[in-house]
Formats: C-alpha cells, structure tokens, sequence
C-alpha cells in the first residue's frame, strides 16, 4: 500500500538571485523544511527553469540580470499564472508593483525570515485545509 506522503507532491521554489551567499542560505532554510529548490543566477536562466520545473514560488531578485525588461516580466508572468506559481519580488519596480500584491514585493535591504514566512504562507495555501 503506497504512503499518502507519496501522493502529495513535495513543494518547490525556484531562486532567481546573482548572489551565492543569498541562494545559499535561501536554499538550505528551505530544503530543511523539506522543499525541492532550483536555482538561477540570472533571469533569463529562472525563466528557461521555471519552464521545465513548474515550481510553484518563483523567487526573483530584481539584480538577476534582466529582471526588471517588460520582456522577461511577461515571461515570468506568464508562467506564474499558466501552472498557478506564486512570483515573489525582491527589490523595487513599478512595473512589478503593479502586477503583484504588495506583500509578494520586499524590499531592499531584506531579512530571511520574513521572506521564508512569505513562500510558506504561499506555499501552505497551495496545499489546502
């Protein structure tokens, strides 16, 4: 008899971030609380992973290369909304501010945990009651 652990899926967040050291420690937080992470260092690179993974949290820093060009805004949003991902901002643009709500854009400079509560309060309502 299979477990029902088996037939939830685990949850995963793509890291979208130039910074090692930020992924790193993104990355470990997560996996500790049994998330499957990808990662990129630059935008395009998220936008490619996030196609063939289907994460559902994509976590983009805004210094990820071309984060901030329409072009790749529209990539993104498009792949948020065509398998339910939940895009989180890190850092400040208008043109994400007016497509996001305003507690999935945090500003810089950032602390970790108010970002980790952020993709598990996402994450937990994917799951349901």
């Amino acid at each position: 008899m299979p477990s029902c652990s088996a037939a939830i899926p685990r949850p995963s967040v793509l890291i979208v971030d130039r910074s090692e050291d930020s992924r790193e420690v993104l990355r470990t937080v997560l996996e500790k609380r049994g998330v499957r992470t990808w990662e990129a260092t630059e935008a395009q690179q998220g936008v490619e992973l996030a196609r063939r993974h289907h994460p559902q949290v994509i976590v983009l820093d805004l210094d990820a290369g071309d984060a901030e060009q329409d072009e790749i805004r529209n990539q993104y949003q498009a792949e948020s909304n065509e398998h339910a991902a939940y895009l989180v901002v890190i850092g400040r643009s208008q043109s994400y501010e007016q497509i996001l709500p305003k507690d999935r854009i945090l500003a810089k400079p950032y602390h970790y945990a108010p970002l980790v509560r952020t993709i598990e309060t996402l994450l937990s309502s994917l799951a349901g009651p």
